[in-house]
């Protein structure tokens, strides 16, 4: 039965074979429990029906024998529970598994590997640390097949004689299941289980940061190849047990991860005007070298609870609140030396008894010696210390209530509140910079004049308001000088921007000047009489900020993704500040195009654009002639391997699948400047996928595909097609 199965199968997918290679791949209905990421969603229904693509691991139980023997008990099913042969024989696809095993000693918090090896280095010499057992690679214990996909692992590493059978237990499965033959990639997945030797309940965890937090950023978290998932696994081998014996690094989490994300803002990794910094590296697998130096924190590491987040249900989400030590504080301030007390006011601590004493969860006022006080971000403090709104950020609120005079040919007159948190005016003298843009029509922005005068600002205008008129209430009104081009149709837009300095805890010696900045206040409106029609969502500020968690640029100003795409629009560069280039070679180099989906994408590329044949770094002189240099980009989404810079998850800024969606409505957009790029003018398109499509043979493929008609994409990448782009973005 089992040989006559196959055979059928093995026809099935031949048959859908024949059906791919001769036709677009249908998308059709739902296929759960597949979803747009995955290739299974797009593949011929023989093939997934065939191979059932995914993998499920079960731990069922797991058990220490007397004598030591450590032994788990687990299922492999695919996403709908059936089950799956691990050899790839009676099932589609070998499945590949990593196991590990951990104890959390009584009375303590950390992990204790029973699994480890042994590796040298020139700081450490010879370690013994944590690791995987991994059988399929000629290391580890013994499988045992118990059929219907469950299966017995008896782990070659042991507890010792005499291990506490009270103790809080943890074993480990993960894997992969390769479907690459049926061009269905790779599938990963993972699992931990909690058990006590002895039968007891399970009362002690390490549980401080789910998985879920760290997906805000790096949307899978995975490492080691897709053999560990999770942080729920990551916790069991990077304990205090563990370091790099090449650099003598610490590989412990609450110290290695705080470190990476610190980055570029170590101390050790600045320096000093007398000591020059020294690289954050990381030796990992066949020595290779991973230098975490240039790494910047999209949300800023001083919001702790970005990472520490107390909505995700973790049992010690509080921990770093109410459990400060000398690692996990040393990790970011690693200039401070805790033996000596140097670069520590408290001076020196020989343990981590008094660290809460002066370090408590949270004073009464920012900047203070508490945990919240001292990571506090300043134009945060209203959010973060409500109870002392006089001595703190009060807030500044722009609003435009109306606009009239708005029709073609008219000069518009906006009228606008200017307000604090409390609802109470701000005066237009306390406003450092306030001032209003104009951009039309919503059908594309980039190619309206509004006047001779405007050359340096192409598709807007921008005008300031600070010498409105203001009444005591607080509502001003502002008329442009500019005025609505006369030939004008449609909708247009106007959004505004203000900032104001305040002093925190003014009169103290804690005090500090702060810039804040209003919420760019975004207003669409007809300059025809046709009914108001605002410009396509393509991405959401909400998804944005799912990483960067307060999305500002241009020193704050700028903070909505509505008002981006007025200026970071299809006939803009920075040619207007190419001049005054702080580098000299920044001069020499022709502009570089800055609308929105290029710039945004080609930011987010970082790294990868050089690797891919990116023309040029992707450099962009802003203001002042400041430069501003991309190409290092660590865009923190992973692959399910583990593989960082991993761009292949559209939806994670993009809404609604308008990167699938929107393509035919791409090919009536305005052309977009690239004076850098491989082709310029480039059809738009073809821009936006050149954001990340940067080599010369990609640009020949877009060019190809382009004549005096137009663009073709849609023919090949449109929903439904063979090529479509959610399809061959899937993983």
């Amino acid at each position: 039965m089992r040989i006559s199965y196959s055979i059928r199968g093995l026809c099935r997918v031949l048959a859908g074979v024949l059906l791919v290679a001769g036709a677009a791949a249908l998308v059709g209905g739902s296929k759960t429990p597949y979803s747009p990421r995955q290739k299974a969603f797009y593949a011929d229904q023989a093939v997934v029906d065939f191979v059932r693509p995914g993998l499920v691991i079960t731990i069922t139980s797991a058990s220490i024998s007397p004598s030591g023997v450590i032994s788990v008990l687990y299922t492999l099913t695919d996403p709908s529970g059936l089950p799956l042969d691990a050899a790839g024989v009676t099932t589609p696809g070998a499945i590949t598994l990593a196991y590990v095993a951990a104890y959390i000693p009584n009375g303590q918090q950390q992990y204790v590997a029973y699994t480890t090896s042994q590796a040298t280095g020139q700081a450490l010499g010879t370690i013994t640390r944590p690791d995987f057992e991994l059988p399929a690679f000629g290391g580890g214990g013994t499988v045992t097949s118990l059929g219907g996909g469950q299966y017995r692992y008896t782990f070659a590493a042991q507890a010792p004689a005499g291990f506490d059978p009270t103790a809080t237990n943890t074993v480990a499965v993960d894997g992969n299941r390769d479907l690459t033959a049926f061009n269905l990639g790779t599938s990963y997945a993972g699992t931990s289980y909690n058990f006590v030797p002895n039968g007891s309940p399970v009362t002690v965890t390490r549980d401080v940061i789910r998985t879920a937090s760290c997906n805000r950023c790096h949307d899978q978290l995975a490492f080691h190849g897709g053999y560990a998932q999770g942080t729920n696994m990551c916790v069991m081998c990077h304990q205090p047990q563990n370091a790099d014996p090449v650099t003598g690094n610490s590989l412990d989490f609450k110290v290695y991860i705080h470190k990476i994300h610190m980055g570029s803002q170590l101390p050790s990794v600045v320096g000093t005007s007398t000591t020059p910094g020294v690289p954050y590296e990381i030796i990992g697998y066949m020595n290779s070298v991973n230098n975490f130096s240039t790494v910047i924190d999209p949300a800023d590491p001083r919001r702790c609870e970005v990472c520490h987040d107390q909505t995700t249900g973790a049992a010690q989400a509080k921990a770093f609140l109410e459990e400060p030590s000398r690692a996990a504080c040393g990790a970011c301030h690693d200039n401070v030396n805790f033996a000596t007390g140097a670069n520590h006011p408290g001076g020196f601590q020989a343990d981590d008894t008094q660290c809460a004493d002066c370090h408590v969860a949270q004073g009464e006022t920012p900047f203070d010696a508490s945990i919240m006080g001292a990571h506090v971000v300043p134009t945060d403090t209203a959010a973060t210390y409500p109870q002392n709104p006089d001595t703190l950020n009060p807030g500044i609120n722009l609003a435009i209530t109306s606009l009239t005079n708005s029709a073609a040919g008219q000069s518009p007159t906006v009228t606008f509140t200017l307000q604090n948190n409390a609802g109470a005016a701000i005066p237009m003298s306390q406003v450092s910079f306030i001032q209003f843009t104009i951009a039309g029509p919503t059908t594309d922005y980039g190619y309206t004049s509004f006047g001779s005068d405007t050359a340096s600002t192409p598709g807007y205008v921008t005008e300031s308001a600070a010498k409105a008129n203001c009444s005591s209430s607080g509502t001003c009104s502002y008329t442009f000088t500019h005025s609505i081009p006369a030939a004008a149709t449609g909708t247009y837009t106007i959004a505004g921007e203000a900032r104001m300095s305040v002093t925190v805890l003014a009169g103290t010696t804690s005090a500090q000047t702060v810039d804040i900045s209003a919420s760019n206040p975004v207003m669409n409106f007809s300059v025809d009489g046709s009914p108001v029609a605002p410009r396509r969502t393509v991405v959401a500020l909400s998804n944005c900020n799912q990483c960067h968690v307060a999305l500002s640029l241009h020193g704050g100003l700028r903070n909505n993704t509505e008002y981006c795409v007025l200026c970071h629009n299809p006939s803009n560069s920075d040619a207007s500040e190419r001049a005054d280039a702080v580098v000299a070679s920044d001069k020499t180099m022709p502009p570089q195009g800055i609308n929105f989906n290029l710039l945004v994408h080609r930011i987010h590329d970082g790294v990868n654009g050089p690797a891919d044949g990116e023309k040029n770094p992707f450099i962009v002189v802003g203001f002042e002639g400041s430069h501003n240099d991309f190409s290092g980009i660590l865009y923190p989404a992973m692959s399910p391997a583990g593989d960082a810079t991993y761009l292949q998850n559209c939806s994670m800024c993009h809404v609604n699948s308008t990167e699938q969606n929107d393509l035919p409505l791409m090919t009536n957009l305005n052309p977009v400047v690239d004076p850098q790029g491989w082709i310029n003018p480039v059809q738009p398109t073809s821009s936006a996928c050149s954001g990340c499509h940067v080599s010369k043979a990609e640009a020949a493929h877009f060019l190809a595909n382009t004549d005096s008609l137009g663009e073709a994409c849609t023919v090949c990448h449109s929903s439904g097609a063979q090529f479509a782009v959610d399809a061959v973005h899937a993983q």
